[in-house]
């Protein structure tokens, strides 16, 4: 280990060019304008793993983007790690608020500026060279294996069959990601609790056409206003949600969980103040931190309808569209939610209203046992890298390749993300620190280490 560590430090300067030849492929998955880019960088990806020594990489067609699989195998006895992340990335837009090009990564102030830094390609390629620090001076300690795909961030429609198809290939005793946050800068976290979700869109059709508001108006009801109403009523006073049935799998956060909230070095203030707000709004009896990862939530992303162009046009439109995802906590069923939000709008609807309501996608929210030999490993890991015991934490967002993974394969997954929420991801000028880099390097040497003992 300690070989490996020095050489990562020694080729730090290196690895990062090498990243940035990576970034500078625009592999947005989701424009089909960007599919030759994002061929060529699970190509790059293909090429790099080569050339630093795994015995297998192929980029392997499926019915969207390729999946690149890798794998080293040094011996049938030792433990087998299946990391996975992926390596397309968000569309850039909007390109004005970029202070430097996406795809022409510059390095300031102690970080790395680009789309794909953080999310996911500069933390994926802390494993490649973690692993290359290994392989350059012989074997890492532990078997591995590489899943790496390029539709994470257009629906990884093509990922939940690859695996069920490949499961005997992708056998392995745990799996790695680092496609999440730390806690706070230079407070080192393990993620041990993820939200899943349900993915809405529903549609109220009024009139057959746009109508003149002032010949219409008054008589004909204006599904902008009628789905208004049934949106604000889908909270309460105490912001929980009115759904019928919403709640009933809902595990009750124990006092040790509760415990563990409050001895989290949270900045209330700090944290109001970075996103722009001065009160929080979270459900009654329930801290933010609580709130915003251990709770499901009920979030409207977005409501059209009628007109919105510059100056004005006197319309009474004729159907209103809204998105709604919801964020769950482990034991509620994405399409048994989307079902009941259906239920809701339909039961809900004015006679004057027909509805449409579509089910996008969904995602099952996973809790992974804090003892387990991997998620100790990944604690001594990041202690030996910043010389303080991590917490370990939940996490509101979502990755539902994680109980994809714990369903298919029968494995758990460690998150050991180097994030920040800060970072930007899917923002203009998207960033990861240097430092970060570097030190999740250094974290994944260690972690193949630790765990190589304790499964041994």
């Amino acid at each position: 280990m300690d070989k490996a560590i020095d050489y990562a430090r020694r080729h730090g300067e290196r690895f990062v060019e090498e990243l940035i030849d990576w970034l500078k492929i625009p592999s947005v998955s989701t424009d089909p304008q960007f599919s030759d880019d994002v061929r060529r960088a699970a190509d790059w990806l293909v090429d790099h793993l080569k050339a630093i020594g795994f015995q297998k990489a192929e980029a392997r067609s499926t019915a969207g983007h390729p999946i690149v699989y890798a794998e080293h195998i040094v011996d049938d006895s030792r433990p087998t790690v299946l990391v996975y992340g992926h390596y397309d990335v968000q569309p850039p837009d909007p390109l004005e608020l970029w202070e430097s090009p996406p795809f022409e990564p510059v390095a300031k102030d102690g970080a790395l500026y680009g789309r794909g830094t953080a999310d996911d390609k500069g933390q994926l390629f802390m494993h490649v060279k973690a692993a290359e620090a290994y392989l350059k001076d012989g074997d890492p300690p532990v078997n591995l294996k590489l899943i790496i795909e390029g539709e994470e961030e257009s629906g990884s429609n093509n990922l939940e069959p690859y695996i069920e198809q490949h499961a005997d290939e992708l056998a392995a005793d745990v799996v790695l990601i680092s496609d999440t946050a730390m806690f706070a800068r230079g407070v080192p976290s393990i993620t041990s609790g993820l939200r899943g979700m349900a993915y809405c869109e529903v549609t109220l059709e009024g009139p057959s056409r746009d109508l003149h508001s002032g010949v219409y108006g008054g008589a004909v009801e204006n599904p902008i206003s009628a789905l208004a109403r049934l949106i604000a009523n889908l909270h309460d006073d105490d912001h929980r949600v009115t759904i019928p049935g919403f709640y009933d799998a809902v595990r009750d956060l124990t006092s040790e969980e509760r415990q563990t909230y409050r001895e989290l070095p949270f900045k209330e203030k700090e944290w109001l103040a970075d996103v722009g707000v001065e009160t929080p709004r979270s459900e009654k009896g329930y801290s933010v931190l609580e709130a915003t990862s251990a709770r499901p939530t009920l979030e409207v992303n977005g409501m059209w309808g009628g007109y919105i162009g510059e100056g004005a046009k006197t319309v009474l439109p004729s159907r209103a569209s809204a998105k709604i995802s919801m964020r769950l906590v482990p034991d509620q069923q994405p399409k048994d939610i989307a079902t009941k939000l259906e239920a809701y709008f339909r039961e809900n609807l004015p006679p004057t209203m027909k509805l449409r309501f579509r089910e996008h996608h969904g995602g099952h929210g996973v809790i992974v046992d804090t003892s387990s030999p991997a998620m100790q490993s990944a604690k001594a890991a990041l202690e030996g890298v910043f010389g303080v015991e991590p917490y370990f934490t939940r996490e509101g967002g979502s990755i539902p390749v994680v109980a994809e993974f714990k369903r298919i394969l029968g494995l758990d997954t460690v998150l050991m993300g180097f994030g920040l929420n800060s970072d930007a991801i899917h923002s203009p000028n998207e960033h990861f620190g240097l430092d970060r880099f570097h030190q999740g390097i250094e974290a994944s040497i260690r972690f193949m280490n630790a765990y190589a003992r304790a499964e041994g």
